[in-house]
């Protein structure tokens, strides 16, 4: 059973973006082509994920992306919007596991699978801040 009841499968959250030159492969350093890079496209399924999360954590919690299984199925050139959602498939403890979906006015541009785990926000930044100090 989850620590967090108001997480239940079948929650879902979606973003949007239009692709603009700044999120090109060409532009991220992840291609030459001028079409919208699949860094750009997992950090917008990301941002799907996050907002079915939205108003369902404890104050003082939040999640941090741990494992991508993406593919990038399609291109979409500058100018068109791409729409993605995710979908919460599974609660196991503090481990979110989201099946992610994108698309343009097309076609499906991306699917696959994203995990996201629970933290203490505090806890977490404390840490990070540490690893800097050393």
């Amino acid at each position: 059973m989850s620590d967090f009841p108001t997480l239940t499968p079948g929650l879902t959250g979606e973003a949007s973006i239009t692709v603009t030159d700044d999120l090109t492969a060409a532009a991220l350093g992840s291609g030459s082509v001028p079409v919208y890079s699949t860094p750009a496209l997992i950090a917008l399924l990301e941002g799907a994920a996050i907002d079915a999360l939205k108003g369902r954590l404890p104050d003082g919690m939040t999640t941090v992306g741990v494992r991508v299984d993406v593919r990038h199925l399609a291109a979409t050139p500058v100018g068109q919007t791409v729409t993605a959602r995710a979908t919460l498939r599974q609660v196991d403890g503090r481990r979110l596991v989201f099946d992610v979906a994108a698309w343009d006015p097309v076609e499906s541009v991306g699917e696959g699978t994203h995990e996201r785990v629970i933290v203490d926000r505090a806890r977490f930044e404390s840490r990070a801040a540490a690893k800097s100090a050393r």
